[in-house]
C-alpha cells in the first residue's frame, strides 16, 4: 500500500518542480548541439588576428597604399606638388652650389623633408607621388605575372606529357637568362618600337614598357609553384569524379583545381609585390625606367647616389621608407603562409 503513494509522491514532485525540468531540457539541448563549423577563410582570419607580427605588417603596408592613393589629396593639403622648382622660385633655399642651404637638407616648417639638391624641389611630394607610381607599376606588372604563371602551371600541371615537357623547358630557359641585363637591354627597344628615337617617350609608354618586361621575366616562379600544385591535386578522388562525370578540361581547371591552388598563388603573390618594386627603382636608377620629370623611388636613389657627399639628407627619407615597405609586406607575405597552413610554422 506505501509503495504506489511514494511512487506518485516522487511523480508529483518531479513535475511541480519546474526548475528541474528546465535544467535538465537545457542539458539534453547543449548535449545534442552541433558544434559551428567555421570556413577555411575564417580559421585563416583568425589565425592571422592572433599574429601580431603580420597585423602590425598589414597596418603598414595599407598605410603606403592609403598614402599613396591619396598622394593629391595630401599634396593639396600640403600646399606642395613634386613638379614646381621652389630653388629656382626663391633663390634662398638654394646655396652657390646648388644645394640646400638649411642644415640637414633644408628640412623645416614650410619643407617637412627638405629640398631637392640642384632644382629644390619638395622632397616629401615627390616621395608620395613615387610611392604611388611604384606601387601602381608594381601592382599591374604582379597581377599580369600571377595570371600568366597560374595559367602555364595549370596548363603543365594537368595535361603532363608533351605539354608539361616543353612548357617546363620554356620555363628554364626564361629562369636562365640574366633578368638585370635583359631588364637593361630591352628597355629602350620596346620604347623606340611605340616612339620614334628623337622624340620624346611619354610616360605611360615607359609604363606599359616596365610592365611588359618585368612581367615577361617574372612569371616563372609562380608557374613553378601552381605546377607543383596541380600535380599534387589532379590525381586526387575529387578530380577523378570529375572526369567521370563527363566535365570538360576547361571546366575542372575553373571548378575544380583553380580554387583549391588560391593559398600558394596568393602567398607567392605577396612576395612577387616587394621584389618587382624592387626591379622598378632598379631600372629608374640605371636611367631605363621612369625619367625626369615623373616622381618615383629609383630616379630619387639615383639623384642622392650623385649628391650623397653633399647631400646625405636626400637619400634618408626615401631610403628609410623603401625599406620599411619592403620589410613589412615581406613579413605580410610570411604571415599570409603561415594563416594559410600553419603546419609551416616559422
Amino acid at each position: 500500500m506505501t509503495s504506489p503513494i511514494k511512487a506518485e509522491d516522487s511523480g508529483s514532485a518531479a513535475v511541480l518542480d519546474p526548475e528541474l525540468a528546465a535544467t535538465t531540457e537545457n542539458a539534453v539541448a547543449k548535449s545534442e548541439k552541433q558544434p559551428e563549423g567555421r570556413s577555411p577563410g575564417q580559421l585563416m582570419w583568425q589565425r592571422f588576428k592572433r599574429d601580431r607580427t603580420g597585423v602590425v605588417a598589414a597596418c603598414v603596408v595599407i598605410f603606403f597604399f592609403v598614402a599613396a592613393a591619396c598622394a593629391p589629396l595630401i599634396s593639396k593639403v600640403y600646399g606642395k606638388d613634386p613638379y614646381t622648382l621652389y630653388g629656382q622660385e626663391n633663390p634662398e633655399l638654394l646655396d652657390m652650389f646648388t644645394m640646400p642651404a638649411k642644415a640637414f637638407g633644408g628640412i623645416d616648417g614650410e619643407f617637412w623633408f627638405g629640398v631637392e639638391p640642384g632644382l629644390g624641389r619638395d622632397v616629401f611630394t615627390q616621395l608620395l607621388y613615387g610611392i604611388r607610381t611604384s606601387l601602381a607599376t608594381a601592382l599591374a606588372a604582379t597581377i599580369l605575372m600571377t595570371v600568366l604563371g597560374v595559367l602555364i602551371g595549370l596548363a603543365g600541371g594537368y595535361f603532363g606529357g608533351k605539354i608539361d615537357y616543353w612548357l617546363g623547358r620554356i620555363t628554364d630557359f626564361f629562369m636562365a637568362l640574366p633578368s638585370q641585363l635583359f631588364f637593361v637591354a630591352a628597355m629602350p627597344v620596346i620604347t623606340t618600337v611605340f616612339v620614334a628615337p628623337d622624340k620624346e617617350t611619354p610616360t605611360y609608354v615607359r609604363t606599359c614598357a616596365i610592365i611588359i618586361v618585368l612581367s615577361f621575366l617574372g612569371w616563372m616562379s609562380m608557374a613553378r609553384i601552381v605546377r607543383g600544385a596541380t600535380l599534387s591535386l589532379r590525381d586526387r578522388e575529387f578530380i577523378e569524379a570529375a572526369r567521370i562525370s563527363g566535365a570538360s578540361p576547361w571546366r575542372i581547371i575553373r571548378k575544380e583545381l583553380l580554387p583549391n591552388i588560391v593559398t600558394p598563388t596568393l602567398v607567392q603573390a605577396t612576395l612577387m609585390l616587394p621584389a618587382t618594386i624592387l626591379s622598378i627603382a632598379f631600372l629608374s636608377f640605371v636611367g631605363v625606367g621612369y625619367v625626369e620629370p615623373t616622381p618615383d623611388w629609383g630616379r630619387m636613389f639615383a639623384i642622392g647616389a650623385n649628391t650623397v657627399e653633399q647631400d646625405p639628407y636626400y637619400m634618408l627619407f626615401p631610403g628609410v621608407a623603401m625599406v620599411i615597405f619592403v620589410v613589412a609586406f615581406n613579413l605580410l607575405g610570411d604571415s599570409v603562409r603561415d594563416a594559410f597552413d600553419p603546419k609551416t610554422g616559422r
